[in-house]
């Protein structure tokens, strides 16, 4: 089994990630954007772990940011992006034909900090929501890969 965290919009707190890492022991971090520094520090924290990142509108205009990444998990192709260059503030549907025309079984996007997850027509769409915290809290997702079983959650932290 596969266990991947899925953080977006930290903004500069890196300390609840550090708790999810911790708590959850995950094989694999995915950081949606929105700081991209703070995810370069979660590696620093814990070397060992594998992470992947995007660009993110907050990131800057970095060329060495990719803005959309498709990635395998266990044979899973997963699409992850900040969400910004396809609007999802104003729906989802841009990113929804994005992520099928790629044949992805996993949508990643962050951006709106709303927690969303998902699962229609063989596609999993996941926003972990933001990880910063804030009056709602903190929250991240989670990506289970048992063999050909996807399954996608989102978790809040106090």
């Amino acid at each position: 089994m596969m266990k991947v965290l899925v953080f977006s919009d930290s903004h500069g707190n890196t300390h609840y990630m550090e708790e999810a890492v911790q708590r959850d022991k995950p094989d694999l971090v995915l950081h949606l954007g929105d700081v991209n520094s703070d995810a370069r520090a979660l590696q620093a924290k814990f070397p060992d772990l594998p992470m992947e990142w995007v660009c993110g509108n907050c990131d800057g205009l970095r060329r060495d940011l990719e803005k959309e990444k498709l990635i395998l998990l266990e044979g899973h192709r997963v699409l992850m992006m900040h969400g910004h260059t396809r609007d999802v503030k104003f729906g989802l549907t841009a990113a929804v034909l994005a992520a099928r025309e790629q044949r992805a079984e996993v949508l990643l996007f962050g951006h709106t900090h709303d927690a969303l997850c998902e699962y229609e027509a063989g596609l999993w769409v996941m926003n972990p929501g933001t990880v910063r915290g804030g009056w709602e809290g903190a929250s991240y997702g989670v990506i289970s890969i048992e063999g050909k079983n996807v399954v996608c959650y989102t978790l809040r932290l106090k």
